[in-house]
């Protein structure tokens, strides 16, 4: 008789899984486990019903996420002036429902694998659907997905090009699934009380190494072939300025013209290389710029005496009819002082942008506090550079994918990121935000220029190379020459294509596997 009961070791297990899965990603960065790490959660469901799999994923997702995104409640402490007693329950809240797409996953796969050739086939599609979902649902979160975990293994995610970073995270889920079934055929264990097969479980690792091997080999192949059209494509010099502005003092006015002053003597190191472009960080500039005269000239004589066109973070604003629309901006400006364009931030951080349901949330505060609630700008502008488009992404932008296709499709040459760690502290988010933005070169082919306040910053090359990159809490300049590609992948075309198949064929699974149900209640 099948037993449905939770015990201390399907717990144990559920925690491992999410304690594994975190190691997975930065700053630990065991990439390898992330292969196995969903092999307890696995053995734990072994004999669970779908409610008791639903339990059982709320706990892996509980000590994956708090464990992953602890940082945020030191970051609402710290900036967002929230007592501990606030932020603590608000991380907690972020991870439940960021635990419930596990609980989804457990409890979904449980009801529709009676056999373990269904777990087989369908596990990895289910986690792929679940990835897609919350990746858009609620302005998305899409925060530290399976598949980051191997952005340093350049082989891998050359996929990407082709099916985005969800291509990896179905291989991984593919991986976990045919290891547990090798794992119960070894030990003779079932799965819902029904025995896995030699013929299974040895059919399973051969597709999957089938698969890892197309995989492997497409990546070899496709570094090669970034690297010959790198070496016959036009490449242009970009500084990188990294000012390490203490976050406390950013937005002090006492501090403005220190912090001005600070970012154009690190951008006149750069001027005996020659650069092309200066880059300086997202709100570099902590005044409204060409608004405060005074130091908009200190600024501009900077960038007159460095003698390179300078791309700068800027809070700006506009005058609207009712009220005045605050945004969060990047302007281009040349040696002349002219502004050649500007790019307004188009996906806002919640509560550290503006306040969402603010009517219902009036004792939150918003973590930058200088201006009042940001309004979005357009998706997927980009800006004229010269023969060139610069596509320009403020903070976490980088972490969605279909910002960054969406100024390829508006023709951008290159990637800018330009960012603001220092609420993260010295924490692990400034490495995970880092580690995603690898993926979106090798999605669309681009160039990354990333410049952050206080690390890390760095340059990435379109194969998703790491070619440059700073230290955490250190002032930089660094200099370096990035090929200026123009064609479009499969991916910047037509985006996220095989996650709504995955999601689409899941959907169909648990459509028919109900009819199937239900029909069999009737006969």
């Amino acid at each position: 008789m099948k037993k449905d009961k939770l015990g201390r070791l399907n717990l144990f297990l559920a925690v491992s899984s999410g304690l594994l899965l975190t190691l997975s990603f930065p700053k630990a960065g065991f990439a390898w486990l992330a292969w196995f790490a969903l092999v307890p959660l696995l053995t734990a469901l072994r004999n669970l019903s779908p409610k008791n799999g639903f339990y059982l994923g709320l706990c892996v997702g509980l000590a994956h996420y708090l464990t992953l995104i602890y940082w945020l409640a030191y970051t609402m402490s710290t900036y967002g002036h929230l007592p501990f007693y606030v932020s603590v329950p608000i991380l907690l809240l972020l991870s439940v429902y960021l635990a419930l797409y596990i609980a989804i996953f457990s409890m979904v796969l449980t009801w529709l694998s009676p056999r373990p050739i269904f777990l087989f086939l369908f596990m990895p599609f289910i986690w792929v659907s679940l990835e897609y979902i919350r990746s858009f649902l609620f302005t998305g979160f899409p925060w530290e997905l399976l598949g980051y975990t191997q952005f340093n293994v350049l082989h891998l995610i050359q996929i990407s090009d082709i099916f985005g970073v969800y291509g990896v995270s179905f291989c991984i889920a593919l991986s976990n699934a045919a290891i547990f079934l090798a794992y119960l055929y070894l030990t003779g264990k079932d799965w819902q009380e029904n025995e896995v097969k030699a013929k299974l479980a040895s059919g399973s690792i051969v597709i999957f190494v089938l698969i890892f091997c197309f995989v492997w080999f497409y990546g070899k192949w496709q570094i090669q072939s970034i690297q010959k059209l790198i070496s016959h494509s036009p490449s242009i010099k970009v500084a990188i300025v990294q000012g390490n502005i203490d976050q406390a003092k950013k937005w002090d006015p006492a501090f403005q013209r220190a912090s001005t002053v600070k970012y154009i003597n690190l951008s006149l190191l750069a001027k005996k290389h020659k650069p092309d472009l200066v880059v300086w960080p997202e709100t570099a500039t902590p005044f409204y710029f060409l608004r405060n005269a005074r130091l908009s000239e200190m600024v501009k004589k900077g960038i007159h005496d460095t003698g390179a066109d300078f791309l700068i973070g800027s809070p700006s604003f506009n005058p609207g009819t009712n009220s005045v629309e605050y945004y969060n901006s990047a302007y281009l400006i040349g040696p002349g002082g002219n502004v050649y364009g500007r790019y307004d931030k188009a996906h806002l951080v919640p509560f550290g942008e503006y306040i969402p349901f603010k009517k219902w949330l009036p004792f939150l505060g918003k973590m930058v506090e200088s201006v009042g609630d940001f309004n979005p700008g357009k998706k997927g502008h980009t800006i004229k550079w010269g023969d060139y488009r610069l596509g320009v992404q403020i903070c976490y932008e980088i972490i969605f994918p279909d910002l960054s296709r969406a100024m390829i499709k508006n023709h951008a040459s290159l990637l800018v990121n330009i960012t603001n760690d220092a609420w993260y502290g010295r924490s692990s988010a400034p490495n995970q935000h880092f580690s995603m933005t690898i993926l979106r070169a090798v999605e669309n082919r681009r160039s990354i220029i990333r410049a952050a306040n206080t690390g890390i910053s760095g340059f990435i090359d379109p194969s998703g190379r790491v070619i440059a990159s700073t230290q955490l809490f250190k002032d930089a300049t660094i200099t370096r020459s990035v090929p200026m590609l123009e064609g479009t992948t499969f991916y910047s075309r037509f985006g996220d294509l095989f996650a709504m198949a995955c999601l689409g064929l899941t959907l169909v699974a648990i459509f028919m596997c109900y009819l199937f149900r239900k029909y069999s209640r009737q006969t």
